[in-house]
């Protein structure tokens, strides 16, 4: 809240240049920076009583927008890619599979979900979910550490994978 917006009778006034005014009227506080040709802002609303500053409100919502952008620019995005297997792979589509997921590894540090879907009767023999799986994450070590060990989600057993830090 700034200016007319604030409702306390009395607060608490910090100067513009951040040194401390004492507790003065809220009539007082507007007094002192309209003359300063500034905005009073309410800055600590909780307090007894409320903290205001004397300082110029557009300059500093410009500062702010400008580090959240600056803040966004720095950020890392992570994506997640899916490689899907079945219990009953063939070796040359098993290692297709590895060479596709190696890529995502090694592409700007995406993690790779391995996901083995079970059908039917194959729910009966989790177990070879757990060695394609197991064989996956022994074939990328080099490129890539096991996040989440192989987990059974109705009939999908996964498993997430992340790059190894450098």
């Amino acid at each position: 809240m700034i200016n007319d917006e604030i409702q306390a009778e009395e607060v608490r006034l910090v100067g513009a240049d951040g040194e401390k005014l004492g507790i003065v009227s809220l009539e007082q506080a507007l007094q002192q920076a309209e003359e300063a040709d500034l905005d009073l802002v309410l800055i600590a609303p909780n307090g007894q009583p409320p903290v205001c500053r004397i300082m110029d409100y557009s300059k500093y919502r410009f500062e702010m927008n400008k580090r959240e952008k600056e803040a966004r620019r720095n950020q890392k995005t992570i994506t997640i890619k899916e490689v899907r297997f079945s219990p009953v792979i063939e070796e040359h589509d098993l290692n297709v599979r590895i060479k596709n997921a190696r890529k995502f590894l090694s592409e700007e540090d995406n993690k790779v979900k391995v996901s083995v879907h079970f059908r039917g009767r194959q729910m009966a023999h989790t177990e070879i979910g757990y060695e394609i799986l197991n064989r996956v994450a022994a074939e990328l070590e080099d490129l890539a550490v096991v996040e989440r060990k192989p987990l059974m989600e109705g009939r999908n057993m996964t498993m997430l994978l992340g790059p190894k830090k450098k």
